[in-house]
């Protein structure tokens, strides 16, 4: 895959780069092994004042950096303002909470007695380069929630990002230069994926994560596995999103639209599978399919757009595949599922009924403006449906009915519950998943610590 701006509002490449040879991987490797040698040591004072005057500069780039990220991957504007807008917000938490979560663990006095020490302490200290492979989707936000708490840590930072965004790519190692950060802090790496393996495999890289697709979870983790080092896995997600008799339906279609075709519906967390109780199911498919079909499709670079293009051309024909096949196997549609004769990549906001257990977008993650509905007569059926997925990542139930939220919230499968409302990350809460949806945490306190090297300290008599 080459490593170019194409704007899927139109299939124009904009621009190209070349990808870097063998000699400027190596400087950059040699760069940030001994940059990180000096950078672990600066006090989290230091840290916080670098993170923070880049958090300010964000705010000055925002207007530049979403049209930007619109052009590279199709995002409604006022969605990569929004984006823009988050990333400062985690920088700053990042900021201000880092000493505190990473400060000395003492355990207690008689443990410390018991072990036969005179004091005793766990340390959180950084580990060295971290290697990060990210996705088109947030382009912005799925750096920065690793790159905040790693550079908070004391870590370093090494970004190869997905092909199709190198301009956003390419902004934010310049917004950490011109922070103030030493050189080899954050660097960004214009490489295609063949050349990730022997990056990873590098003695002086000390752990990578990645947020992708399970086949690059798979070739990641396998050779992180081989040379055993640490990875956090974020990969996909079929989240459901559970109606109960119990719950607002109004709210609860209104949010059922916006949570399904967010970011154009290229989301890990967007709800998909939409599974709602038969008593109320045709007053919800009602509003909330009124709602699909209102949305406006268009360029996303004005400001009333809702859902723009889809990333690639090759995103849109899995997408429709998944559609037609499901439609020829007895799917109903609702509204959409077809593509509009426009340049772009454009396609529909689209809602499918009647779906059956054999079919494969019951198992797949459709990643674009496309919902499942389905119909059940109780909560054992629709948690037993909102499980039949491999994917784990978070879901959303609405009910007003706290003995049916204990029940959601025990059984299920997820790394995340959103009662009556639609699933967010935020950085004051761990994020991710169980089962094929990855493993590890990012964000809050569990976040930090993911790329510390937990160190017990014993003193004795």
């Amino acid at each position: 895959m080459p490593i170019a701006t194409v704007n899927p509002a139109n299939g124009e490449t904009l621009k190209t780069y070349d990808a870097l040879g063998e000699e400027e991987i190596e400087r950059r490797l040699a760069t940030a092994d001994s940059t990180f040698r000096t950078y672990r040591t600066t006090s989290f004072a230091e840290r916080a004042r670098l993170m923070h005057r880049a958090a300010e500069l964000l705010d000055e780039d925002a207007e530049d950096v979403a049209r930007v990220m619109t052009t590279e991957m199709g995002k409604p504007v006022k969605q990569a303002r929004a984006e823009a807008a988050k990333c400062a917000k985690a920088m700053r938490w990042y900021a201000e909470h880092a000493e505190v979560l990473l400060t000395d663990v003492e355990p207690s006095a008689s443990d410390v007695k018991d072990s036969g020490a005179s004091r005793a302490l766990v340390r959180y200290r950084p580990l060295g380069p971290v290697l990060a492979v990210m996705p088109w989707n947030f382009p912005l936000w799925q750096v920065i929630r690793f790159a905040a708490p790693a550079l908070m840590a004391g870590n370093v930072g090494l970004l190869k990002h997905a092909s199709n965004v190198p301009q956003t790519a390419l902004y934010l190692e310049d917004l950490f230069h011109r922070a103030g950060y030493p050189e080899g802090c954050f660097q960004t790496l214009l490489i295609g994926s063949g050349a990730v393996e022997d990056i990873l495999r590098d003695p002086r890289v000390q752990a990578a994560t990645l947020t992708g697709s399970e086949p690059a979870g798979r070739a990641v983790a396998s050779v992180a596995g081989d040379e055993v080092k640490k990875t956090v896995l974020e990969l996909g997600g079929s989240d459901p999103y559970v109606v109960l008799p119990s719950a607002d339906l109004d709210r609860a279609a209104k949010v059922a639209v916006t949570a399904r075709v967010q970011n154009n519906g290229q989301s890990c967390i967007a709800a998909k599978r939409f599974i709602v109780h038969a008593d109320v199911y045709d007053a919800f498919t009602e509003r909330f399919v009124a709602g699909m079909r209102a949305l406006k499709v268009g360029d996303p670079l004005e400001e009333d757009t809702d859902v723009g293009p889809l990333s690639s051309e090759q995103g849109r024909e899995d997408l429709q595949q998944l559609v037609d096949e499901a439609v020829e196997s007895g799917a109903t549609v609702l509204c959409g599922a077809e593509r509009p004769d426009r340049p772009g990549w454009y396609y529909p906001p689209t809602v499918l009924a009647d779906i059956a257990p054999e079919m494969r977008i019951h198992h797949e993650e459709a990643f674009g403006p496309v919902a499942t509905l389905y119909r059940v007569d109780g909560l054992d059926e629709a948690i037993a449906i909102a499980n039949d997925t491999p994917f784990g990542l978070s879901s959303n139930v609405w009910t007003r009915d706290a003995a049916e939220i204990d029940r959601f919230v025990r059984d299920l499968d997820a790394g995340a519950v959103y009662v009556n409302g639609m699933t967010a990350s935020h950085p004051a809460f761990p994020f991710g998943g169980v089962k094929r949806s990855g493993y590890g945490r990012e964000l809050s306190g569990h976040g930090i610590r993911e790329f510390c090297n937990i160190t017990t300290v014993w003193h004795g008599a």
